[in-house]
């Protein structure tokens, strides 16, 4: 089933008022943000079930939200490379060669798929239970919806290297700097909580993982890794470990 071109549903605030747990974290201007731009997605980007699914307002919205959600301070240019979000209704099976689970070793056993961002002008693939319940239990420092749409921002200037584009060398310059000391951390075995060791797999992995963190476990993020925070908050121009303690 694909559509396209029809923007938020009727009811779409009790969707997000029941599933989305962030959403009471926000403030009034940030939800009307990502209304704005959750609505855009909905416009402008083709959605497709895979394998029988039906795209039921739920789906589509608890989505459109989350995804809308990186780009809340940044414009909904920097999604020019999404052309269409595909959702399956669990883990994708695929084979092939990945990262084992010792750092530096590969396997090629059949690996659950929970998404995929394509490069160029392709899509972003999602498991739907898996969005499902990350949506409504955040915490764990895991949401495939963050992660794969932080990779599209990563490819945004055809190079995907965990460097989304940046706005001034001497933000680039830290960048580099701050995000280089904890990946390599992580490559050599050394654990970063709540960082997951996935992220040592290349620096595009880093950087969807630094962003799964970022915005699901800020406070303890901020604690752990401070300098990796404000990186990543420069980026995205949010604090989402204000919001949490705005909201307690």
């Amino acid at each position: 089933m694909r559509f396209r071109r029809r923007g938020l549903p009727g009811g779409w605030n009790d969707i997000v008022e029941e599933r989305l747990a962030i959403w009471h974290l926000l403030n009034d201007d940030e939800r009307a943000g990502l209304e704005k731009t959750a609505d855009w997605l909905l416009r402008r980007k083709y959605w497709e079930a895979a394998q029988g699914f039906a795209l039921a307002d739920e789906i589509t919205v608890t989505i459109a939200v989350q995804a809308a959600l990186l780009i809340l301070r940044l414009g909904v240019r920097e999604y020019r490379g999404v052309s269409a979000i595909i959702v399956y209704p669990t883990a994708m099976r695929s084979r092939g060669v990945y990262a084992g689970p010792v750092s530096g070793t590969v396997t090629d056993a059949d690996e659950a798929v929970l998404g995929e961002a394509h490069d160029g002008r392709g899509p972003v693939i999602l498991a739907w239970d898996e969005v499902e319940h990350a949506a409504r239990n955040p915490g764990s420092g895991h949401n495939v919806v963050y992660h794969e749409f932080a990779h599209k921002l990563d490819m945004l200037d055809d190079i995907v290297d965990g460097t989304p584009p940046m706005t001034s060398r001497a933000e680039l310059d830290a960048w580099v700097e701050v995000c280089t000391d904890v990946f390599e951390a992580l490559q050599a075995g050394i654990d970063r909580p709540p960082l997951d060791p996935y992220g040592a797999t290349n620096p595009a992995e880093f950087f969807a993982v630094a962003t799964e963190a970022f915005f699901d476990v800020p406070t303890e993020l901020e604690q752990r890794e401070p300098k990796l925070y404000e990186a990543l908050r420069n980026f995205y121009r949010q604090d989402p470990a204000a919001r949490a303690r705005r909201a307690q």
